[in-house]
């Protein structure tokens, strides 16, 4: 199959087929990421999507999953997707589930009857980076996107009958603003109400904005014990009515999978516990993206 620069995908669609319908990203333009840095954003020809559904047809004939590469597939044309989700669907009838990453923009750009209609097609799950419910922070990471504006787009998956999975991001407003952070993402994971809440915990990567903040004094990273304070306040503030709270990712501090509401009160106790030192932390050279 046919690939340019590195390919990222949720840690969910580990065991999916990845068809990479675009290249990059199409906003590339938040202060903490490093993904699509130095790549201009693209679409792939249709010859070589469709080239590389029949590769897949003939080589993983029995797969249940596929996502849609890169950081923006959504943003493709309706037509276009359409006729992608058309041929997955005819040369690999056994997917049950087609995900992508989406975000305000591309969200934006679709009717809610356009979103039923990939939903029909098999578009099943969407990815979405809240990052933080609170605006400053989102202005300040330069998300392009304010809180209401994640929520109203959230709910245009949702009226569509797409299952949401929503990132946030642990340590991105800094200490300063870190409970107004924690605070402000809950009530928002709450307006949205997804289906999947994944937390990551803060990782500056080299050659992005946010690494210069750092290395210039502007910006300072939280250390472990409040960036696992800062998760116990979110989970506090999050009331979803039917979901699940990751923070199981490679680079979180203390690996938590938690069903809300019913699993809430026994995911605090387990985070208070940490906090106190009666639990063992990941220590930082076993941290990763």
């Amino acid at each position: 199959m046919h690939y340019q620069g590195t390919v990222y995908r949720p840690p969910s669609e580990a065991n999916s087929i990845l068809l990479q319908v675009t290249t990059g990203c199409s906003h590339n333009k938040c202060t903490f990421c490093g993904m699509y840095k130095g790549q201009r954003f693209s679409l792939t020809p249709d010859e070589i999507v469709y080239a590389d559904i029949d590769y897949a047809a003939r080589h993983f004939p029995h797969a249940r999953r596929l996502f849609l590469c890169d950081g923006d597939a959504l943003i493709l044309p309706q037509n276009t997707l359409r006729a992608i989700l058309a041929r997955i669907r005819e040369q690999l009838p056994h997917i049950d589930r087609v995900g992508i990453y989406a975000n305000c923009k591309s969200l934006k750009a679709k009717t809610v009857e356009e979103l039923e209609e990939l939903r029909h097609l098999g578009l099943k799950i969407a990815y979405m980076g809240l990052e933080s419910g609170d605006d400053r922070t989102l202005a300040a990471i330069n998300k392009g996107a304010t809180a209401a504006d994640m929520v109203a787009m959230a709910s245009k998956a949702k009226a569509a009958g797409i299952m949401l999975s929503v990132t946030v991001l642990l340590g991105i407003a800094g200490p300063d603003r870190s409970s107004v952070h924690a605070e402000e993402t809950g009530r928002v994971l709450s307006a949205i109400d997804p289906e999947y809440v994944g937390a990551l915990s803060l990782m500056i990567e080299p050659q992005t904005k946010l690494h210069a903040d750092v290395l210039a004094g502007d910006f300072v990273v939280p250390g472990p014990l409040a960036i696992l304070g800062e998760l116990r306040a979110m989970i506090a503030a999050t009331n979803l009515r039917n979901g699940l709270f990751h923070a199981n990712h490679a680079s979180n501090y203390l690996p938590i999978r938690a069903k809300l509401p019913e699993e809430k009160a026994a995911t605090l106790d387990l985070i208070d516990q940490a906090l106190v030192g009666n639990l063992s932390l990941r220590p930082e050279f076993l941290r990763a993206l």
